[in-house]
């Protein structure tokens, strides 16, 4: 879509309020209800749809009546969003003409109040040319629903991190100057696209120039993903500068060897196609090959690059970069691992070690407590005949005492460990007591039965519905 700016200078608050109250709606919704607008805008004496009919016309909001009455942002729309906020800021204060167009993006020239030209890039996904992106780029990561001014969004803030954090490790990069939403504003880079140039003074000194930021770059563990002719620019001075970077992958990456390759083939198919250079590596005597850091034609070898030189990587969170990669840094950055365990972690060890015995404990008690629970119900359902079978409460004593005695010791090694029950395991020593106490005062024939506050109602049970029959029966026989 054409970005013409003529409009802007003529939408009032209204307008941009109604605009930023469909952006809001979006969130949630893919075609936002004209109620909806109308809610968030909050516009007084019903000027919203006065307002919205303003916009369409302008082309800055779509209108769609398939399912309900309803409205989304265009590009163009999403344009004006994100230049009115930058022009607030006082990023530029106008827009010039259209100086790059590309399948993702197009680029136009903006000027600031002093007359300093920058360059304003507006990340445009969705155009029919390219719209693989949710297999090409990782701009979706773990989401599962997505529109294009959303992934576009996305791609600028990537493309923004990317750029300022070379910019600071000194590559050749443009200046980062600030973003929003789905528009990048930087710095004007003064040359031209590597494609369009005929004629080198130096062909043989850029190509290395060219080959030596990819090594580098993979050095800072970072793949640049479409280093090609089109995205070099190079001046009058015979100057690089690399430019996109929102489809930038970690070295960790699962396919970063295949970018790398490709990075490097693209560069040396150009060079030997256009300036016609011929590369070859003659291999000194007595070399090996398992320690050489290039391949017979020149290439440089992905697996001899080592990563020494920054972890760029896990500062701006790339693609492929994974956790497993994270510790192996840190333990990097902290150094070797200490061969002895301080004093704290030998304490931590003890501590971990008792509850470790406490819970060991508990394990082998609960089968003896589960077996006095199944006699003390015995003794429920035979009754109180402790005569007629003696050798049941002599048997049940010592276990009683054996557990109780158990549990004491358990709990004084924890109190001489200094755990508690609030550090130790709390839970399983409530429901010790508690098992044990139930043990006892079931063997002791001092257990109450627990009923329950519904236990008048009938809840037509076979035990209740027996009883009731009984009262019917001896109401007749009184009767």
């Amino acid at each position: 879509m054409k970005l013409d700016v003529d409009a802007l200078r003529y939408l009032s608050k209204e307008d941009f309020r109604v605009l930023t109250a469909v952006e809001m709606g979006m969130r949630n919704h893919e075609i936002v209800p004209a109620e909806l607008v109308e809610r968030i805008a909050g516009l007084k004496h019903g000027g919203t749809y006065k307002v919205l009919r303003n916009l369409l016309k302008h082309k800055l909001v779509h209108h769609d009546s398939s399912k309900y009455d309803g409205y989304r942002l265009t590009y163009l729309g999403y344009d004006f969003l994100a230049i009115k906020a930058l022009v607030n800021r006082g990023v530029f204060s106008s827009v010039g003409r259209q100086i790059g167009v590309g399948k993702e993006s197009d680029i136009f020239e903006v000027a600031t109040e002093d007359g300093t030209i920058l360059a304003m890039k507006l990340h445009r996904l969705g155009r029919v040319s390219f719209r693989a992106v949710k297999s090409k780029r990782d701009y979706l990561l773990h989401r599962r629903s997505y529109n294009w001014l959303y992934l576009s969004r996305l791609a600028a803030l990537k493309e923004f991190a990317f750029m300022k954090a070379l910019g600071e490790h000194e590559f050749p990069v443009p200046r980062a100057v600030d973003c929003n939403r789905h528009c990048v504003v930087m710095s004007l880079v003064q040359g031209y696209p590597l494609v369009q140039v005929k004629q080198l003074q130096n062909p043989d000194e850029v190509f290395e120039r060219i080959i030596g930021l990819v090594v580098r770059l993979a050095e800072h563990g970072l793949i640049h993903c479409d280093f090609n002719e089109f995205n070099i620019m190079i001046d009058d001075e015979e100057k690089v500068t690399m430019i996109d970077f929102p489809q930038m992958v970690s070295v960790s990456h699962r396919n970063a060897q295949m970018y790398f390759d490709r990075d490097t083939d693209c560069i040396f198919k150009f060079f030997s196609k256009r300036f016609h250079l011929s590369f070859h590596y003659d291999k000194k005597d007595g070399s090996d090959d398992s320690g050489s850091d290039l391949e017979e034609d020149g290439r440089p070898s992905f697996w001899s690059i080592e990563k020494s030189t920054g972890f760029l990587d896990k500062e701006l969170a790339a693609s492929g970069f994974t956790r497993k990669d994270q510790d192996e840094i840190e333990k990097f950055i902290e150094g070797d691992v200490r061969e002895t365990v301080t004093s704290d972690d030998e304490d931590c060890a003890n501590e971990n070690q008792a509850d470790n015995d406490v819970a060991n404990a508990i394990v082998n008690i609960l089968p003896c407590l589960q077996l006095v629970e199944k006699e003390a119900s015995l003794d429920r359902e035979n009754g109180d005949n402790t005569d007629e079978h003696p050798d049941i409460s002599v048997t049940k004593e010592p276990k009683i005492a054996e557990i109780i005695h158990i549990g004491d010791e358990i709990n004084g090694s924890d109190d001489d460990c200094g755990t508690g029950s609030e550090d130790g395991i709390p839970v399983l020593t409530k429901r010790l007591n508690r098992q044990r106490q139930r043990a006892v005062a079931a063997a002791r024939g001092g257990r109450k039965a627990v009923v329950s506050r519904n236990s008048y109602k009938d809840k037509g049970g076979s035990k209740s519905s027996h009883n009731s029959k009984l009262q019917r029966q001896s109401c007749k026989l009184y009767s």
